[in-house]
Protein backbone atom coordinates (compact mmCIF):
# COMPACT_ATOMS: atom_id res chain seq x y z
CA UNK A 1 0.00 0.00 0.00
CA UNK A 2 1.33 3.42 -0.98
CA UNK A 3 2.18 5.62 2.00
CA UNK A 4 0.23 8.87 2.09
CA UNK A 5 3.19 11.04 3.09
CA UNK A 6 4.49 11.64 -0.49
CA UNK A 7 1.05 12.86 -1.51
CA UNK A 8 1.17 15.69 1.06
CA UNK A 9 4.35 17.41 0.00
CA UNK A 10 3.17 20.16 -2.31
CA UNK A 11 1.98 22.77 0.20
CA UNK A 12 2.87 23.31 3.86
CA UNK A 13 -0.74 22.87 4.89
CA UNK A 14 -1.60 20.03 2.53
CA UNK A 15 -1.68 19.29 -1.18
CA UNK A 16 -3.94 22.19 -2.16
CA UNK A 17 -4.12 25.90 -1.80
CA UNK A 18 -7.60 27.09 -0.82
CA UNK A 19 -6.81 30.58 -2.15
CA UNK A 20 -6.58 29.23 -5.67
CA UNK A 21 -9.68 29.18 -7.86
CA UNK A 22 -8.79 25.74 -9.19
CA UNK A 23 -11.13 23.03 -7.81
CA UNK A 24 -9.64 20.84 -5.09
CA UNK A 25 -10.04 17.65 -7.14
CA UNK A 26 -7.98 19.21 -9.96
CA UNK A 27 -5.24 20.19 -7.51
CA UNK A 28 -5.24 16.66 -6.09
CA UNK A 29 -5.12 15.17 -9.58
CA UNK A 30 -2.32 17.53 -10.66
CA UNK A 31 -0.24 16.78 -7.57
CA UNK A 32 -0.50 12.99 -7.88
CA UNK A 33 0.31 13.26 -11.59
CA UNK A 34 3.40 15.35 -10.80
CA UNK A 35 4.55 12.85 -8.18
CA UNK A 36 4.12 9.99 -10.69
CA UNK A 37 5.99 11.81 -13.45
CA UNK A 38 8.82 12.69 -11.09
CA UNK A 39 9.12 9.05 -10.02
CA UNK A 40 8.37 9.77 -6.37
CA UNK A 41 5.35 7.50 -6.75
CA UNK A 42 6.78 4.58 -8.68
CA UNK A 43 5.04 2.41 -11.26
CA UNK A 44 3.23 -0.53 -9.73
CA UNK A 45 2.45 1.33 -6.51
CA UNK A 46 -1.04 0.79 -5.14
CA UNK A 47 -2.94 3.97 -4.33
CA UNK A 48 -5.03 4.37 -1.18
CA UNK A 49 -8.73 3.60 -1.47
CA UNK A 50 -11.07 6.53 -2.06
CA UNK A 51 -12.42 6.27 1.47
CA UNK A 52 -9.00 6.11 3.14
CA UNK A 53 -7.57 9.06 1.21
CA UNK A 54 -10.75 11.13 1.65
CA UNK A 55 -10.73 10.52 5.42
CA UNK A 56 -7.05 11.34 5.70
CA UNK A 57 -7.39 14.60 3.74
CA UNK A 58 -10.77 15.54 5.21
CA UNK A 59 -12.48 15.84 1.82
CA UNK A 60 -15.43 14.08 0.21
CA UNK A 61 -15.03 10.76 -1.58
CA UNK A 62 -16.39 12.47 -4.72
CA UNK A 63 -13.36 14.75 -4.72
CA UNK A 64 -10.95 11.82 -4.58
CA UNK A 65 -13.00 9.87 -7.13
CA UNK A 66 -12.92 12.76 -9.62
CA UNK A 67 -9.13 13.02 -9.30
CA UNK A 68 -8.66 9.25 -9.65
CA UNK A 69 -10.99 9.09 -12.68
CA UNK A 70 -9.00 11.75 -14.49
CA UNK A 71 -5.75 9.90 -13.78
CA UNK A 72 -7.35 6.70 -15.04
CA UNK A 73 -8.56 8.41 -18.21
CA UNK A 74 -5.09 9.75 -18.97
CA UNK A 75 -3.42 6.41 -18.34
CA UNK A 76 -1.47 7.30 -15.21
CA UNK A 77 -3.41 4.69 -13.24
CA UNK A 78 -4.94 1.35 -14.10
CA UNK A 79 -7.53 -0.68 -12.26
CA UNK A 80 -7.10 -4.31 -11.29
CA UNK A 81 -10.37 -6.08 -10.41
CA UNK A 82 -10.80 -6.67 -6.67
CA UNK A 83 -7.33 -5.25 -5.97
CA UNK A 84 -7.62 -1.50 -6.51
CA UNK A 85 -5.82 1.23 -8.43
CA UNK A 86 -2.16 0.98 -9.39
CA UNK A 87 0.31 3.38 -11.00
CA UNK A 88 0.94 2.53 -14.64
CA UNK A 89 4.36 2.25 -16.22
CA UNK A 90 4.85 5.40 -18.27
CA UNK A 91 6.70 5.70 -21.58
CA UNK A 92 10.38 6.53 -21.40
CA UNK A 93 9.73 10.10 -22.58
CA UNK A 94 6.46 11.10 -21.00
CA UNK A 95 7.02 14.85 -20.72
CA UNK A 96 6.66 17.35 -23.54
CA UNK A 97 9.73 19.56 -24.13
CA UNK A 98 9.55 22.40 -21.64
CA UNK A 99 10.38 25.10 -24.13
CA UNK A 100 9.07 23.44 -27.26
CA UNK A 101 12.21 24.66 -29.09
CA UNK A 102 13.51 21.34 -30.38
CA UNK A 103 12.11 21.98 -33.87
CA UNK A 104 12.52 25.71 -33.86
CA UNK A 105 16.22 25.72 -32.96
CA UNK A 106 17.01 23.72 -36.08
CA UNK A 107 15.87 26.63 -38.21
CA UNK A 108 17.76 29.39 -36.39
CA UNK A 109 14.79 31.73 -35.88
CA UNK A 110 15.84 33.37 -32.64
CA UNK A 111 15.42 36.65 -34.51
CA UNK A 112 11.65 36.16 -34.32
CA UNK A 113 11.82 37.32 -30.70
CA UNK A 114 13.84 40.45 -31.42
CA UNK A 115 12.13 43.81 -31.37
CA UNK A 116 12.80 44.62 -35.02
CA UNK A 117 10.95 41.51 -36.19
CA UNK A 118 8.08 41.28 -33.68
CA UNK A 119 4.54 40.95 -34.95
CA UNK A 120 2.20 43.86 -34.50
CA UNK A 121 -0.93 43.28 -32.41
CA UNK A 122 -2.65 41.79 -35.47
CA UNK A 123 0.23 39.38 -36.05
CA UNK A 124 1.11 40.71 -39.52
CA UNK A 125 4.62 42.21 -39.30
CA UNK A 126 7.47 39.74 -39.87
CA UNK A 127 10.64 39.66 -41.95
CA UNK A 128 9.77 37.15 -44.65
CA UNK A 129 13.27 37.01 -46.08
CA UNK A 130 14.93 35.94 -42.85
CA UNK A 131 12.38 33.22 -42.14
CA UNK A 132 12.55 31.89 -45.70
CA UNK A 133 16.34 31.77 -45.57
CA UNK A 134 16.27 29.95 -42.21
CA UNK A 135 13.94 27.28 -43.56
CA UNK A 136 15.92 26.98 -46.78
CA UNK A 137 19.22 26.63 -44.95
CA UNK A 138 17.84 23.83 -42.81
CA UNK A 139 16.32 22.13 -45.88
CA UNK A 140 13.33 21.27 -43.69
CA UNK A 141 10.05 23.00 -42.93
CA UNK A 142 9.76 24.97 -39.73
CA UNK A 143 6.39 23.33 -39.21
CA UNK A 144 4.84 20.56 -41.28
CA UNK A 145 1.06 20.30 -40.93
CA UNK A 146 1.03 16.99 -42.79
CA UNK A 147 -1.99 14.81 -42.23
CA UNK A 148 -1.18 11.19 -41.42
CA UNK A 149 1.76 11.86 -39.11
CA UNK A 150 1.39 10.67 -35.51
CA UNK A 151 3.25 11.51 -32.31
CA UNK A 152 6.15 9.12 -31.73
CA UNK A 153 7.64 10.54 -28.52
CA UNK A 154 4.84 9.12 -26.38
CA UNK A 155 4.75 5.66 -27.90
CA UNK A 156 5.23 2.96 -25.20
CA UNK A 157 8.45 1.61 -26.70
CA UNK A 158 9.50 -0.43 -23.69
CA UNK A 159 6.17 -2.21 -23.40
CA UNK A 160 5.93 -2.87 -27.13
CA UNK A 161 9.43 -4.31 -27.06
CA UNK A 162 8.47 -6.61 -24.20
CA UNK A 163 5.46 -7.97 -26.08
CA UNK A 164 7.49 -8.32 -29.27
CA UNK A 165 10.15 -10.33 -27.45
CA UNK A 166 7.43 -12.55 -26.05
CA UNK A 167 6.17 -13.14 -29.60
CA UNK A 168 9.70 -14.15 -30.58
CA UNK A 169 10.00 -16.76 -27.85
CA UNK A 170 10.40 -20.46 -28.86
CA UNK A 171 6.92 -21.27 -27.57
CA UNK A 172 5.53 -19.11 -30.38
CA UNK A 173 7.70 -20.58 -33.16
CA UNK A 174 4.51 -21.17 -35.16
CA UNK A 175 4.50 -17.42 -35.92
CA UNK A 176 7.42 -18.02 -38.30
CA UNK A 177 5.21 -20.16 -40.54
CA UNK A 178 2.32 -19.24 -42.83
CA UNK A 179 -0.77 -18.26 -40.86
CA UNK A 180 -4.50 -17.92 -41.34
CA UNK A 181 -5.42 -15.93 -44.45
CA UNK A 182 -7.81 -13.81 -42.36
CA UNK A 183 -5.16 -12.97 -39.75
CA UNK A 184 -4.19 -14.18 -36.30
CA UNK A 185 -7.22 -15.39 -34.36
CA UNK A 186 -5.90 -13.79 -31.13
CA UNK A 187 -5.87 -10.35 -32.78
CA UNK A 188 -9.25 -10.83 -34.43
CA UNK A 189 -10.71 -11.72 -31.03
CA UNK A 190 -9.27 -8.58 -29.48
CA UNK A 191 -10.55 -6.43 -32.35
CA UNK A 192 -14.05 -7.90 -32.07
CA UNK A 193 -14.14 -7.17 -28.34
CA UNK A 194 -12.78 -3.65 -28.80
CA UNK A 195 -15.25 -2.79 -31.57
CA UNK A 196 -18.21 -3.99 -29.52
CA UNK A 197 -17.21 -1.96 -26.47
CA UNK A 198 -16.10 1.23 -28.22
CA UNK A 199 -18.06 1.42 -31.48
CA UNK A 200 -21.12 -0.78 -30.92
CA UNK A 201 -20.05 -3.10 -33.75
CA UNK A 202 -21.32 -6.61 -33.01
CA UNK A 203 -19.31 -9.17 -34.95
CA UNK A 204 -17.53 -12.50 -34.64
CA UNK A 205 -13.77 -12.91 -35.09
CA UNK A 206 -14.64 -15.11 -38.09
CA UNK A 207 -16.07 -12.01 -39.85
CA UNK A 208 -12.83 -10.05 -39.54
CA UNK A 209 -10.17 -9.98 -42.26
CA UNK A 210 -6.82 -8.40 -41.41
CA UNK A 211 -4.60 -6.92 -44.09
CA UNK A 212 -1.74 -4.54 -44.84
CA UNK A 213 -3.59 -1.25 -44.62
CA UNK A 214 -6.87 0.18 -45.86
CA UNK A 215 -5.90 0.45 -49.53
CA UNK A 216 -5.00 -3.24 -49.86
CA UNK A 217 -8.17 -4.24 -48.02
CA UNK A 218 -10.29 -2.00 -50.24
CA UNK A 219 -8.79 -3.58 -53.33
CA UNK A 220 -9.71 -6.98 -51.90
CA UNK A 221 -13.21 -5.72 -51.11
CA UNK A 222 -13.70 -4.56 -54.70
CA UNK A 223 -12.93 -8.10 -55.84
CA UNK A 224 -15.56 -9.45 -53.45
CA UNK A 225 -18.26 -6.94 -54.44
CA UNK A 226 -17.28 -7.05 -58.10
CA UNK A 227 -15.08 -4.74 -60.14
CA UNK A 228 -17.94 -4.17 -62.54
CA UNK A 229 -20.14 -2.66 -59.82
CA UNK A 230 -20.99 1.05 -59.85
CA UNK A 231 -19.13 2.59 -56.90
CA UNK A 232 -19.93 5.90 -55.27
CA UNK A 233 -18.14 8.09 -52.77
CA UNK A 234 -18.45 11.44 -51.05
CA UNK A 235 -17.57 14.65 -52.88
CA UNK A 236 -15.02 15.69 -51.68
CA UNK A 237 -13.58 12.40 -50.42
CA UNK A 238 -10.46 10.39 -49.71
CA UNK A 239 -8.26 10.64 -52.82
CA UNK A 240 -6.46 7.31 -52.29
CA UNK A 241 -9.79 5.52 -52.22
CA UNK A 242 -10.79 7.16 -55.47
CA UNK A 243 -7.60 5.77 -57.04
CA UNK A 244 -8.58 2.25 -55.94
CA UNK A 245 -11.96 2.56 -57.64
CA UNK A 246 -10.37 4.02 -60.78
CA UNK A 247 -7.92 1.13 -60.89
CA UNK A 248 -10.94 -1.18 -60.91
CA UNK A 249 -11.73 0.28 -64.31
CA UNK A 250 -14.44 2.85 -63.56
CA UNK A 251 -14.39 6.30 -62.05
CA UNK A 252 -16.55 6.44 -58.91
CA UNK A 253 -19.79 8.40 -58.86
CA UNK A 254 -19.40 11.63 -56.87
CA UNK A 255 -22.29 12.23 -54.44
CA UNK A 256 -22.25 15.71 -52.94
CA UNK A 257 -22.36 16.55 -49.23
CA UNK A 258 -24.59 18.80 -47.22
CA UNK A 259 -24.60 19.61 -43.51
CA UNK A 260 -26.03 16.12 -42.72
CA UNK A 261 -23.60 14.12 -44.84
CA UNK A 262 -23.78 12.40 -48.21
CA UNK A 263 -26.89 13.10 -50.30
CA UNK A 264 -28.49 9.69 -50.57
CA UNK A 265 -30.92 10.63 -53.35
CA UNK A 266 -27.91 11.24 -55.62
CA UNK A 267 -26.83 7.62 -55.11
CA UNK A 268 -30.20 6.49 -56.46
CA UNK A 269 -29.93 8.85 -59.40
CA UNK A 270 -26.41 7.62 -60.17
CA UNK A 271 -27.31 3.92 -60.08
CA UNK A 272 -24.72 3.29 -57.37
CA UNK A 273 -24.40 -0.28 -56.06
CA UNK A 274 -21.73 0.25 -53.39
CA UNK A 275 -20.79 3.48 -51.63
CA UNK A 276 -17.69 4.42 -49.61
CA UNK A 277 -18.40 6.82 -46.73
CA UNK A 278 -16.63 8.27 -43.67
CA UNK A 279 -19.68 9.04 -41.49
CA UNK A 280 -18.10 9.65 -38.07
CA UNK A 281 -15.57 12.21 -39.35
CA UNK A 282 -15.95 12.87 -43.05
CA UNK A 283 -12.66 13.20 -44.88
CA UNK A 284 -11.67 15.93 -45.47
CA UNK A 285 -14.49 18.24 -44.29
CA UNK A 286 -14.99 16.75 -40.81
CA UNK A 287 -18.78 16.58 -41.23
CA UNK A 288 -20.53 14.12 -38.91
CA UNK A 289 -23.32 12.25 -40.69
CA UNK A 290 -26.58 12.77 -38.84
CA UNK A 291 -28.52 9.80 -37.49
CA UNK A 292 -31.41 10.49 -39.83
CA UNK A 293 -29.06 10.49 -42.84
CA UNK A 294 -27.45 7.26 -41.62
CA UNK A 295 -30.84 5.59 -41.43
CA UNK A 296 -31.67 6.92 -44.89
CA UNK A 297 -28.43 5.45 -46.23
CA UNK A 298 -29.16 2.10 -44.57
CA UNK A 299 -32.63 2.08 -46.15
CA UNK A 300 -31.08 2.84 -49.55
CA UNK A 301 -28.80 -0.20 -49.20
CA UNK A 302 -31.72 -2.41 -48.14
CA UNK A 303 -34.05 -1.36 -50.94
CA UNK A 304 -31.41 -1.19 -53.68
CA UNK A 305 -29.49 -4.30 -52.63
CA UNK A 306 -26.47 -2.04 -52.18
CA UNK A 307 -23.42 -2.18 -49.95
CA UNK A 308 -22.20 0.53 -47.57
CA UNK A 309 -18.45 0.70 -46.94
CA UNK A 310 -17.92 2.54 -43.63
CA UNK A 311 -14.36 3.75 -43.11
CA UNK A 312 -14.03 4.61 -39.40
CA UNK A 313 -10.44 5.77 -39.83
CA UNK A 314 -9.92 8.04 -36.78
CA UNK A 315 -13.00 7.56 -34.61
CA UNK A 316 -10.84 7.13 -31.48
CA UNK A 317 -10.17 10.86 -31.40
CA UNK A 318 -13.18 12.97 -30.49
CA UNK A 319 -12.70 15.93 -28.16
CA UNK A 320 -16.17 17.29 -27.52
CA UNK A 321 -19.41 15.50 -26.66
CA UNK A 322 -20.14 11.80 -26.63
CA UNK A 323 -18.56 9.34 -29.12
CA UNK A 324 -20.41 9.03 -32.42
CA UNK A 325 -21.96 5.55 -32.85
CA UNK A 326 -20.79 3.63 -35.89
CA UNK A 327 -23.11 3.34 -38.86
CA UNK A 328 -22.56 -0.43 -38.74
CA UNK A 329 -24.20 -0.56 -35.30
CA UNK A 330 -27.44 0.83 -36.79
CA UNK A 331 -27.64 -1.53 -39.76
CA UNK A 332 -29.82 -4.51 -38.91
CA UNK A 333 -29.94 -5.69 -42.53
CA UNK A 334 -26.30 -6.75 -42.89
CA UNK A 335 -25.36 -4.43 -45.75
CA UNK A 336 -22.49 -2.53 -44.11
CA UNK A 337 -18.78 -3.35 -44.29
CA UNK A 338 -16.82 -1.82 -41.41
CA UNK A 339 -13.25 -0.72 -42.22
CA UNK A 340 -10.77 0.06 -39.42
CA UNK A 341 -7.07 0.80 -39.10
CA UNK A 342 -4.34 1.08 -36.46
CA UNK A 343 -2.38 3.62 -38.53
CA UNK A 344 -3.74 6.68 -36.70
CA UNK A 345 -4.11 5.24 -33.22
CA UNK A 346 -0.88 3.20 -33.07
CA UNK A 347 1.63 3.79 -35.88
CA UNK A 348 1.36 3.97 -39.68
CA UNK A 349 4.33 1.68 -40.30
CA UNK A 350 2.75 -1.35 -38.61
CA UNK A 351 0.38 -1.63 -41.61
CA UNK A 352 -2.49 -3.35 -39.84
CA UNK A 353 -6.02 -2.67 -41.01
CA UNK A 354 -9.14 -4.81 -40.99
CA UNK A 355 -12.54 -5.41 -42.56
CA UNK A 356 -15.67 -6.62 -40.80
CA UNK A 357 -17.58 -8.44 -43.52
CA UNK A 358 -21.35 -8.96 -43.40
CA UNK A 359 -22.71 -12.43 -44.06
CA UNK A 360 -23.55 -11.65 -47.67
CA UNK A 361 -19.86 -11.04 -48.45
CA UNK A 362 -18.43 -13.85 -46.35
CA UNK A 363 -19.46 -16.40 -48.99
CA UNK A 364 -17.66 -14.35 -51.63
CA UNK A 365 -14.59 -14.17 -49.42
CA UNK A 366 -14.58 -17.92 -48.86
CA UNK A 367 -14.71 -18.40 -52.64
CA UNK A 368 -12.19 -15.72 -53.68
CA UNK A 369 -10.28 -14.35 -50.71
CA UNK A 370 -8.90 -17.66 -49.51
CA UNK A 371 -6.56 -17.70 -52.50
CA UNK A 372 -4.62 -14.73 -51.13
CA UNK A 373 -1.90 -15.01 -48.50
CA UNK A 374 -1.98 -12.85 -45.38
CA UNK A 375 -0.11 -9.58 -46.05
CA UNK A 376 0.69 -8.48 -42.47
CA UNK A 377 3.50 -9.91 -40.35
CA UNK A 378 2.27 -12.58 -37.92
CA UNK A 379 4.75 -11.29 -35.34
CA UNK A 380 3.29 -7.77 -35.52
CA UNK A 381 -0.24 -9.13 -35.31
CA UNK A 382 0.50 -11.26 -32.26
CA UNK A 383 2.43 -8.44 -30.58
CA UNK A 384 -0.56 -6.14 -31.06
CA UNK A 385 -2.91 -8.81 -29.70
CA UNK A 386 -0.80 -9.06 -26.52
CA UNK A 387 -0.68 -5.27 -26.29
CA UNK A 388 -4.48 -5.06 -26.46
CA UNK A 389 -5.07 -8.02 -24.16
CA UNK A 390 -2.87 -6.50 -21.44
CA UNK A 391 -4.94 -3.31 -21.27
CA UNK A 392 -2.03 -1.17 -22.52
CA UNK A 393 -3.87 -0.45 -25.75
CA UNK A 394 -6.71 1.30 -23.90
CA UNK A 395 -4.26 3.24 -21.76
CA UNK A 396 -2.26 4.26 -24.83
CA UNK A 397 -5.43 5.51 -26.52
CA UNK A 398 -6.35 7.58 -23.46
CA UNK A 399 -2.90 9.17 -23.39
CA UNK A 400 -2.92 9.97 -27.10
CA UNK A 401 -6.48 11.27 -27.01
CA UNK A 402 -5.50 13.76 -24.32
CA UNK A 403 -2.29 14.68 -26.10
CA UNK A 404 -4.00 15.31 -29.44
CA UNK A 405 -6.75 17.28 -27.74
CA UNK A 406 -4.09 19.65 -26.37
CA UNK A 407 -2.66 20.07 -29.86
CA UNK A 408 -6.10 20.60 -31.35
CA UNK A 409 -6.85 23.29 -28.75
CA UNK A 410 -3.43 24.87 -29.33
CA UNK A 411 -4.16 25.03 -33.06
CA UNK A 412 -7.57 26.60 -32.52
CA UNK A 413 -6.20 29.13 -30.03
CA UNK A 414 -3.34 30.09 -32.35
CA UNK A 415 -5.66 30.54 -35.33
CA UNK A 416 -7.97 32.76 -33.30
CA UNK A 417 -5.08 34.76 -31.87
CA UNK A 418 -3.09 35.41 -35.05
CA UNK A 419 -5.74 35.19 -37.78
CA UNK A 420 -8.76 36.53 -35.92
CA UNK A 421 -11.74 36.73 -38.31
CA UNK A 422 -9.67 36.31 -41.46
CA UNK A 423 -10.24 32.57 -41.79
CA UNK A 424 -12.99 29.99 -41.45
CA UNK A 425 -12.26 26.78 -39.55
CA UNK A 426 -13.96 23.68 -40.99
CA UNK A 427 -14.30 20.30 -39.32
CA UNK A 428 -13.04 20.87 -35.79
CA UNK A 429 -13.68 18.91 -32.54
CA UNK A 430 -12.50 15.48 -33.69
CA UNK A 431 -9.95 13.60 -35.74
CA UNK A 432 -6.39 14.69 -36.45
CA UNK A 433 -6.88 17.45 -39.01
CA UNK A 434 -9.01 20.45 -39.94
CA UNK A 435 -9.56 22.65 -42.98
CA UNK A 436 -8.68 26.32 -43.07
CA UNK A 437 -10.34 28.77 -45.46
CA UNK A 438 -8.48 32.11 -45.49
CA UNK A 439 -10.56 35.04 -46.67
CA UNK A 440 -7.77 36.83 -48.52
CA UNK A 441 -8.41 36.22 -52.21
CA UNK A 442 -5.51 33.79 -52.70
CA UNK A 443 -5.87 30.54 -54.63
CA UNK A 444 -5.08 27.19 -53.06
CA UNK A 445 -1.73 26.96 -54.82
CA UNK A 446 -0.84 30.53 -53.79
CA UNK A 447 -1.63 29.71 -50.16
CA UNK A 448 0.51 26.57 -50.28
CA UNK A 449 3.34 28.33 -52.13
CA UNK A 450 3.46 31.31 -49.77
CA UNK A 451 3.49 29.00 -46.75
CA UNK A 452 6.26 26.86 -48.28
CA UNK A 453 8.37 29.95 -48.96
CA UNK A 454 8.18 30.81 -45.29
CA UNK A 455 9.07 27.30 -44.19
CA UNK A 456 5.59 25.98 -43.33
CA UNK A 457 3.84 23.18 -45.17
CA UNK A 458 0.08 22.98 -45.63
CA UNK A 459 -1.75 20.69 -48.02
CA UNK A 460 -4.30 20.90 -50.86
CA UNK A 461 -7.99 20.07 -50.63
CA UNK A 462 -8.75 20.25 -54.37
CA UNK A 463 -7.17 16.80 -54.84
CA UNK A 464 -10.02 15.34 -52.79
CA UNK A 465 -12.59 16.33 -55.44
CA UNK A 466 -13.57 14.36 -58.51
CA UNK A 467 -14.90 17.65 -59.88
CA UNK A 468 -12.59 20.28 -58.30
CA UNK A 469 -14.05 23.67 -57.30
CA UNK A 470 -13.53 26.61 -59.63
CA UNK A 471 -10.96 29.30 -59.02
CA UNK A 472 -13.73 31.69 -57.96
CA UNK A 473 -14.57 29.52 -54.93
CA UNK A 474 -12.94 30.22 -51.56
CA UNK A 475 -9.68 28.27 -51.40
CA UNK A 476 -9.08 25.86 -48.53
CA UNK A 477 -6.01 24.05 -47.20
CA UNK A 478 -5.66 21.02 -44.94
CA UNK A 479 -3.75 21.15 -41.65
CA UNK A 480 -2.87 17.99 -39.72
CA UNK A 481 -1.70 18.53 -36.16
CA UNK A 482 -0.89 15.13 -34.62
CA UNK A 483 2.80 15.20 -35.51
CA UNK A 484 3.68 18.67 -34.17
CA UNK A 485 3.89 19.83 -30.56
CA UNK A 486 2.08 22.90 -29.27
CA UNK A 487 5.08 25.22 -29.63
CA UNK A 488 5.64 24.29 -33.27
CA UNK A 489 1.90 24.61 -33.98
CA UNK A 490 1.79 28.15 -32.57
CA UNK A 491 4.95 29.15 -34.45
CA UNK A 492 3.57 27.70 -37.67
CA UNK A 493 0.26 29.54 -37.39
CA UNK A 494 2.07 32.82 -36.62
CA UNK A 495 4.08 32.47 -39.80
CA UNK A 496 1.06 31.46 -41.89
CA UNK A 497 -0.82 34.54 -40.73
CA UNK A 498 2.08 36.79 -41.68
CA UNK A 499 2.88 35.07 -44.99
CA UNK A 500 -0.69 35.09 -46.21
CA UNK A 501 -1.31 38.69 -45.13
CA UNK A 502 1.84 39.93 -46.89
CA UNK A 503 1.00 37.96 -50.01
CA UNK A 504 -2.50 39.44 -50.00
CA UNK A 505 -1.10 42.97 -49.72
CA UNK A 506 1.28 42.41 -52.63
CA UNK A 507 -1.57 41.15 -54.81
CA UNK A 508 -3.49 44.32 -54.14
Amino acid sequence: MLELTPLLAEHPNGIWDLKRKQPIYEQLYAHIRTEIRAGRISSGSKLPSQRRLADHLNVSRNTVDAAYQQLLAEGYLHSEPRRGLFVSELPESEEEPRSGKSNIEKFEIAHLNQDKNRWDSDGSALDVGDVAESAKAANEPLCDFRYGDVDTRHFPYRLWRQFLMKSLSPEHARLFQHGDQQGEIELRQQIAEYLYQSRGVSCLPEQIVIGAGTQWLMDLLCRLIGREARYGMEEPGYVRMRKIFEDCGRSPFAANLDESGIRVHELRQGGVQAVYVTPSHQFPTGTVMSVSRRLELIEWARSAGGTIIEDDYDSEFRYEGRPIPSLHSLDNHGNTVYVGTFSKSLMPSVRIGYLVLPDKLMNAYQAKGQHYKQTTSRLDQYTLALFMQSGEWARHLNRMRNLYKKRYLALLASIRTYMNQKVRIIGAASGLHLLLEPNNGMTEQELIGAAEKWGVRVYPVADCYIDPPTASDQAQVLLGYAGANEAAIEEGVKILAAAWDIQRIRRQ
